[in-house]
């Protein structure tokens, strides 16, 4: 299965339905009835994360909130040639910008209100489009890493490690100290932007837009242990799923494994505009288990027989959800107790700096 840009039905952006809107009252009955049962997979996206200063793609409309956007394909990021040289200098520039507002990003109450409920069995496994690493961190305090990995799937990857072409594995953290080595201009920008305060435009896959600037100087490092071994190699790639790239077998069939094995589906913050999570749904569906969709907005799967929409935000009821869901437990239980009173609320301000060329000389 190869990644591809996702899009949704023209007939459903432009269908001009008016949308179901729910209270919140009403809403958090109806999650909470929803999960009772227990056994629920959960398939979260971009929309969780916004909460957290993360921009979701789309906008309530369903479409792009940034027209312009144009992501490099896997077969751009790993070409040998110089074309795919050159590929690599923008990718790179760009992501050695917009990552340390995604790694800096604290999960925000929803995130800590389905880490209660993990944490409680009701949602057994947890199936995540985004590559943040928000969903792990809300739980890392409570469960071993094997733990978290066993029970949550990044269907896309994470951005928090980097591997070379020839396998080399290294944290994020440290690949961007060996890009600000090699480009200590932009590392005094990177400085100057975590000085004032300044954020720039961030996709969730920690791309930044850019306008006006020259990426022909910046310098992707070679990577040290292929040159140990006798090789100079900078072909680098985030441990992301890129478009055009297949996502692995294994992770797939833990995917659809994931769906088969629970009694029910919850979808929540995404517009399933990408196949590799509609499949999910529709694979739900073939098997007659009730799929709940959470998101503000259309979606892929608007006029699929069998889904039902709440359209409502998560951050609005999900914390109330899970009290109504868990009762005495929710105020009696420390750990629960302590979960559902965390979490930020720090949605981006929608007229994040695009960077320019004047901003970064």
């Amino acid at each position: 299965m190869r990644v591809s840009v996702p899009t949704i039905p023209h007939t459903i952006t432009t269908s001009g339905i008016p949308r179901r809107t729910i209270s919140p009252a009403a809403a958090v009955e109806r999650i909470a009835d929803f999960l009772a049962p227990g056994n629920v997979t959960l398939l979260t996206g971009a929309g969780v994360s916004v909460a957290s200063g993360i921009r979701a793609y789309r906008g309530k409309d369903g479409r792009y909130m940034n027209p312009n956007y144009q992501p490099i394909f896997y077969h751009e990021l790993v070409d040998e040639s110089e074309k795919g040289f050159a590929f690599r200098q923008r990718y790179w520039l760009r992501s050695y910008l917009g990552y340390p507002p995604v790694r800096d990003a604290l999960p925000n109450t929803s995130h800590y209100a389905l880490a209660a409920l993990q944490f409680t069995s009701y949602i057994p496994h947890l199936i995540t489009q985004n590559v943040d690493g928000l969903h792990h961190k809300a739980i890392a305090h409570l469960w071993e890493p094997h733990r978290i990995r066993e029970h949550t799937l990044e269907l896309h990857g994470t951005l928090h490690r980097v591997h070379c072409k020839r396998g080399h594995v290294v944290p994020r953290d440290i690949f961007q100290d060996w890009l600000s080595a090699s480009n200590p201009q932009w590392k005094a920008f990177v400085d100057n932007l975590e000085r004032t305060g300044q954020k720039p435009r961030t996709n969730p896959d920690g791309d930044v837009e850019l306008e006006g600037v020259s990426y022909a100087d910046f310098v992707v490092p070679a990577c040290p242990e292929c040159m140990l071994e006798g090789e100079r190699n900078s072909v680098h790639k985030p441990e992301v799923i890129f478009f055009g790239e297949s996502i692995p077998g294994q992770m797939k069939d833990r995917s659809f494994s994931d769906v088969e094995r629970s009694g029910r589906v919850f979808v929540l913050g995404t517009t399933l505009a990408t196949y590799s999570a509609f499949r999910l749904v529709k694979r739900a569906l073939e098997l007659r288990k009730p799929v709940l969709l959470l998101n503000v907005g259309p979606t892929r799967a608007d006029e699929l027989p069998g889904v039902e929409k709440l359209e409502i935000s998560s951050s609005l009821v999900l914390r109330d959800a899970v009290r109504a869901l868990l009762g005495s437990q929710a105020s009696q239980d420390p750990t629960i107790v302590h979960l559902l009173q965390s979490g930020i609320h720090e949605p981006p301000p929608e007229d994040h700096n695009i960077i320019s060329n004047e901003t970064s000389t």
